[in-house]
């Protein structure tokens, strides 16, 4: 009997492990779709641009220039994506979920009285993160149409409108949601990563002596022989790392050990193969640069890379577009923005969302962009700044959660800080210099989100402060109601508020205006916490005030959509028996005045009043059923 039981847990064990495995390789291919899609299709214009710039502007690059730029590429995707990326930032997981913002709260955790530097630090990054949401859509599929010259020069007249055709298609097809087409993603791009690192492997043979590129003395050359030429190359190198942030931001799709498999067996090799192979084309042909990546193809695989290139530079932008959706959700919940429609486009998958104004402003920013550089190599000069930006931003906030959290020795903080951050700073400045050229676009889009972020942010703290001043204690109102109740009505109101220890302005005015007071009434407050989900057990706080009034908190993580009525629901467990039907939701919607006294310029009090004027309806937005809630209008000069 004990051999059989020994033999059954075995067998289980040995399943249990059968299915994690095979549930890891579902989540690695998946990774290949989602996360690797940006940097996966770099090779497509990351070589070229390099050698451009090391050529100064010129159309043949010199051996040491090729070795260079090789060198330079292969040693920027060891130190800043296996090992910043892979081996530090995926450890740092704010319950499982990743991306600037995440990153943000959870430092705020650590450095709390520093909360607003931290907070003006993840705006930066998640502002960054916007600008790359715009150039990344665009300079991929164009750099995949222009491959179409390759082909046959005459169609370069039509490779703008191609790609303005498709990139109207991609965001037309959003609000249909991407569950059903990503289940493809993994697996295209699966065939895209073997496809071009047998195409670089096949090249490699033409010149041998590439691999000499292995050798970080090729890197010391290129920056000694010429620094001027050298330092623009740098910042054109960066174009081969672009998507190293994806991993961080969809870390909490996939999980560290799916994305950390990928990386390592699949993405690094096939693109370290490509560029290896890339680099022994340009010198087997005397060093002209042309397009390698598509040259390299020959005859009749030609058109089909060109048509797989496009299908995967699609993937790519549909990754960033998500990502830019998911981003704007956090900083929703963070209150770094205003209440945004938010719609779900899968019943199962709680990720899988589509925001109608921010894919609107992404396809607009997008085929202006196609539209105003017309070609790939015109956009990669707007491309490094918001990356590089993006990833000394994430360092900063690094150095805070390695000190602060995880309690790592003060002197290996720093010198992993230093040495990351000079590693990044040389980059951003490096893409910096070429603002006149096209890095201009990366900060006027980020200067704009900055704004309008710091505007929320700063308006709604001005608007708390002066409503405060106004409002009743709810424990003297609670006691001096009880002395001196109003008429009694059956049922149960609940009042949305902010501020749970003062009297809510709709119930004060429902006081004023109609004489009566619900037998239950219920202050209720949402608060967001500094995590991406919170589990059931932790989501309500009850607190009964009197026999009149209760306190109801509603805890909600910023990745989760808040539901107020199968929230409240839970109360049940917790000894109140709520029931939608005899509930009346009681809101207070604010026309907001701007006035000269604000403490903000007047410009700036304009934007927000204008901004809290487009909000979301709270009524959608809290997903409560419309025929429960009531609103009171108040006015408010801020």
């Amino acid at each position: 009997m004990a051999q059989t039981e020994i033999g059954t847990e075995a067998e289980a064990g040995q399943h249990a492990e059968i299915l994690t495995s095979q549930n890891a390789k579902l989540l690695m291919l998946g990774a290949l779709g989602v996360v690797y899609g940006d940097i996966g299709t770099s090779p497509i214009y990351a070589f070229r641009e390099a050698l451009v710039a090391s050529s100064s502007g010129g159309t043949v690059a010199s051996e040491e220039a090729v070795y260079g730029v090789l060198s330079l590429i292969i040693w920027a995707l060891t130190l800043i994506v296996t090992i910043k990326y892979v081996v530090f930032v995926l450890r740092a997981d704010n319950r499982g979920e990743g991306g600037t913002l995440s990153l943000m709260a959870l430092a705020r955790t650590a450095f709390r009285k520093q909360g607003d530097l931290l907070l003006a630090a993840g705006i930066c990054g998640a502002a960054l993160f916007f600008g790359d949401s715009l150039i990344t859509p665009a300079i991929s599929v164009l750099s995949a149409v222009e491959g179409m010259e390759v082909v046959t020069p005459t169609f370069n007249p039509y490779i703008v409108p191609l790609t303005l055709v498709i990139l109207a298609a991609l965001f037309a097809v959003q609000r249909y949601g991407t569950g059903r087409v990503a289940t493809v993603f993994g697996p295209i791009m699966l065939v895209w990563f073997l496809f071009i690192g047998l195409s670089g492997l096949r090249h490699i043979l033409d010149a041998p002596s590439i691999l000499t590129a292995l050798n970080p003395a090729c890197i010391i050359y290129l920056l000694s022989d010429s620094p001027g030429v050298a330092f623009v190359t740098v910042g054109a190198i960066f174009l081969a790392v672009t998507g190293a942030e994806a991993l961080y931001a969809d870390l909490g799709h996939f999980g560290r050990r799916p994305i950390v498999m990928a990386w390592l067996a699949i993405v690094f090799p096939c693109l370290l193969l490509n560029y290896f192979g890339q680099g022994a084309y340009v010198l087997a042909n005397g060093g002209k640069i042309g397009r390698p990546f598509f040259e390299m193809t020959e005859g009749w695989a030609l058109l089909p890379m060109v048509l797989l290139a496009t299908v995967a530079t699609v993937i790519a932008s549909q990754s960033v577009i998500s990502g830019a959706y998911s981003l704007t959700r956090q900083a929703v919940q963070l209150n770094v923005l205003p209440r945004l429609t938010i719609l779900h486009t899968s019943e199962t998958q709680l990720g899988q969302i589509y925001m109608p104004r921010v894919n609107f402003l992404l396809a607009v920013g997008v085929m202006l962009l196609v539209v105003g550089f017309q070609q790939s190599s015109n956009l990669a000069s707007a491309y490094g700044i918001s990356v590089t930006g993006n990833m000394v931003v994430t360092t900063a906030l690094l150095f805070a959660v390695m000190w602060r959290l995880w309690k790592w020795p003060l002197p290996v903080v720093i010198g992993l800080t230093l040495v990351f951050g000079l590693v990044d700073l040389g980059f951003f400045a490096s893409n910096v210099v070429k603002v006149r050229e096209g890095g201009w676009v990366s900060l006027v889009v980020a200067a704009i989100v900055i704004t309008v972020m710091w505007t929320w942010v700063r308006g709604s703290r001005l608007l708390f402060e002066k409503t405060r001043k106004n409002e009743v204690p709810l424990d003297f109102l609670a006691e001096n109601l009880v002395k001196k109740p109003p008429q009694i009505v059956p049922g149960t109101a609940v009042f949305l508020t902010s501020d749970p220890t003062s009297a809510p302005t709709a119930l004060m005015h429902s006081l004023k205006h109609y004489k009566v007071l619900h037998e239950n009434n219920v202050i209720l407050s949402v608060v967001t916490a500094p995590q991406p989900y919170v589990p059931p057990r932790e989501r309500v706080k009850m607190e009964r005030v009197n026999d009149l009034f209760m306190r109801v908190s509603l805890t909600f993580g910023f990745m989760e959509h808040p539901n107020i009525p199968k929230a409240l629901a839970i109360c049940r467990k917790l000894g109140w028996k709520f029931d939608i039907m005899e509930t009346s939701f009681f809101l207070s919607r604010r026309a907001l005045k701007p006035s000269p006294n604000s403490g903000m310029p007047a410009w700036q009090d304009r934007l927000f009043v204008r901004m809290a004027r487009t909000a979301s309806d709270a009524t959608e937005y809290f997903q409560i059923p419309t025929g429960r809630v009531v609103e009171i209008g108040t006015q408010v000069t801020v």
